[in-house]
Formats: C-alpha cells, sequence, structure tokens
C-alpha cells in the first residue's frame, strides 16, 4: 500500500543477555527460535518463557525475544506494570535503559533480580533509508501517524528509526493496539 505503514502490535516481553539465559535456563542454555519476527535478524524464542515478579508479588508471563543483548530489556505496557505494582516506568526508546526499575525474573533453572531495564516502549517506525526517502522523515525525527480503524486516532510522539537491516513496520504496544482498536492488517499513514 503505497504511503502506508503496516502497523504491528508488540506485546509485553523481554530481551536477555547471555549471562541471563544461563542463569535462568542453565549453564549452556542458548534460545531457539520459534517463530521470525518482521524486523530481519528478530525472532520470539519456542520454550523460553520468563516469568516477571513485580515488587507487590504477582507475576507476568512474557515471551523471550532473540537474539541476546548487551543489556537485559523488558518491555510492558502502562497495564503490565500496574499489575506489577510498579508506579513509574518510563517511556523510553529501546535500549535506553538507565534508571529504570528492575523486576525479578524467573526461570526454568533459577531466578535473578535485574537492578534496571523496565520500560514502556516508544512508539516507533523502523524503516530503512530508502524509505525514509518516500516518506520524507530521517532518523529519529518525531512524526504523528494516522490509523484508520474502527476507532481512528493519530498516535503523536512517533520516532522513526532509519537503518538499513529494517523492515517498514510501526510498532505499538497493547494498550495502544486497544484504544485505536488496531486488530487484524491496520495500516497507519504519516501525517505533518
Amino acid at each position: 500500500m503505497e504511503n502506508k505503514i503496516l502497523v504491528e502490535t508488540s506485546a509485553r516481553h523481554i530481551h536477555l543477555t547471555n549471562e541471563a539465559v544461563e542463569a535462568l535456563y542453565g549453564q549452556g542454555a542458548e534460545l531457539t527460535v520459534k517463530k521470525m519476527l518482521s524486523q530481519p535478524g528478530q525472532f520470539a524464542t519456542a520454550n523460553e518463557k520468563i516469568t516477571l515478579v513485580g515488587p507487590n508479588g504477582k507475576t507476568l508471563a512474557v515471551s523471550v525475544l532473540g537474539p541476546t543483548r548487551k543489556a537485559n530489556q523488558v518491555e510492558l505496557s502502562y497495564s503490565d506494570a500496574r499489575v506489577l505494582g510498579l508506579k513509574s516506568v518510563p517511556v523510553r526508546e529501546s535500549g535506553d535503559v538507565a534508571g529504570t526499575p528492575g523486576l525479578k525474573l524467573v526461570g526454568p533453572a533459577g531466578e535473578i533480580e535485574i537492578a534496571e531495564g523496565t520500560i514502556i516502549a516508544k512508539r516507533h517506525i523502523h524503516m530503512t533509508p530508502a524509505d525514509a526517502e518516500v516518506f520524507g522523515v530521517e532518523d529519529k525525527q518525531v512524526v504523528k501517524v494516522k490509523l484508520d480503524t474502527d476507532r481512528a486516532l493519530i498516535f503523536d510522539d512517533v520516532v522513526c528509526r532509519v537503518h538499513p537491516t529494517y523492515a517498514l513496520a510501526m510498532h505499538i504496544d497493547t494498550d495502544e493496539c486497544n484504544a485505536a482498536g488496531a486488530f487484524g492488517e491496520v495500516y497507519g499513514e504519516i501525517v505533518k
């Protein structure tokens, strides 16, 4: 669809370091691919699940996304954060975890406490440099995106993330998906 961007809903998940994978799943453990995701090189894992334990003792199961990273990162919606008793989870771009809340992570072979790493992911669009040229935007530019659904709305404060290896897609969390009624195959349009 010309000048349209596929909108994908990103449910709660976690990115782990190699050290965390071994602590949670056992020495020598590695993440296994269940299915590839829309972004090249990213995958959802098959059997590796994590249980998050909040400060209030409540738990949530989350999928693990691979491959491993340099820092552990938990991505939640505001609703998820409330369930876990987290009062101030910041909205951040992926990778910006300094000073964010920590959580207890429980896996089949062990558990760990992370001191930081819990964020609500900022709405963003992945695009190649060629896509950016088509849409007339630059890396890190903030735009508005209109979704034409039964609950049509315009998302403000959407960051354009430009890299040659990205595939064109906008990512929102489950709260945002529900607010927009963005179910099934949904497309957005950058508006000025």
